[in-house]
């Protein structure tokens, strides 16, 4: 199950997983861009199911995770990528919309998806649940309040629930992903000429990720390769912590 599936990180992390024969649930709120990519996924012989739906709503979640059981048996793995962020203004200057928009889809989404990922994990005795946090979650890194606040909590989450489950093989992690070069940062570089130079000012690597860079880590999380690993905070960021 992967969330924030009709582009970027979420739509790379699709087709990665499916080419290494996972049968994947896609959801975003993109019906167009999501019925495309499975189509896609499936025309190179990989299987593929898509559910629009909004991490924000609990409902929406539980219904894909039915998906993933009706059509596929089980669930094994789920990657939580959907996000939001906000322009890196000053707290006082941040609307209440703004926050709330950022905390329901990056937090309460994480939620949402765990509480209905888990259930199903445990009845089939395994799993494991990757979320998708950033280096925001970590240290505070230019973009607004409301999205490092939020990066902070999934962490928090992840940890939470990996304490939760551990005994009961079902294991739960978090990527700190870097800059990344999805199509909204895209039309962000564009609008803001230069803006890169901020996004790589702490970064080893000056330079963006490409998605697929952070659906391999995404990838190698949920797989039993990483068998070991639980509650940890994965960076993935181009040195941005290193410095």
């Amino acid at each position: 199950m992967i969330t924030g599936a009709s582009s970027g990180i979420g739509a790379a992390a699709a087709r990665l997983f499916a080419q290494h024969g996972a049968h994947v649930v896609l959801t975003a709120r993109r019906q167009k861009q999501l019925a495309a990519l499975a189509e896609e996924i499936e025309a190179g012989g990989g299987r593929a199911a898509y559910v629009t739906g909004d991490v924000r709503r609990s409902r929406d979640m539980e219904h894909v995770v039915g998906t993933a059981l009706d059509r596929f048996g089980r669930l094994d793995a789920a990657f939580n990528n959907a996000g939001q962020a906000t322009p890196g203004r000053d707290p006082h200057e941040i609307p209440d919309g703004d926050y709330d928009t950022v905390m329901d889809v990056n937090v309460r989404g994480v939620w949402n998806c765990m509480r209905h990922q888990a259930r199903a994990m445990l009845a089939g005795g395994r799993g494991s649940i990757v979320n998708t946090a950033s280096v925001a979650g970590l240290l505070a890194t230019g973009v607004g309040a409301p999205y490092v606040a939020a990066k902070h909590a999934v962490i928090g989450l992840t940890k939470a629930a990996a304490a939760s489950y551990g005994d009961r093989n079902i294991r739960v992690n978090a990527l700190a992903v870097g800059s990344t070069l999805t199509e909204m940062m895209e039309s962000v570089v564009e609008q803001m000429p230069g803006v890169e130079q901020t996004f790589f000012a702490r970064a080893i690597q000056k330079r963006f990720a490409a998605p697929a860079e952070i659906a391999r880590a995404a990838l190698w999380l949920c797989s039993d390769a990483s068998s070991f690993v639980t509650g940890a905070t994965l960076p993935v960021e181009g040195g941005t912590l290193a410095v």
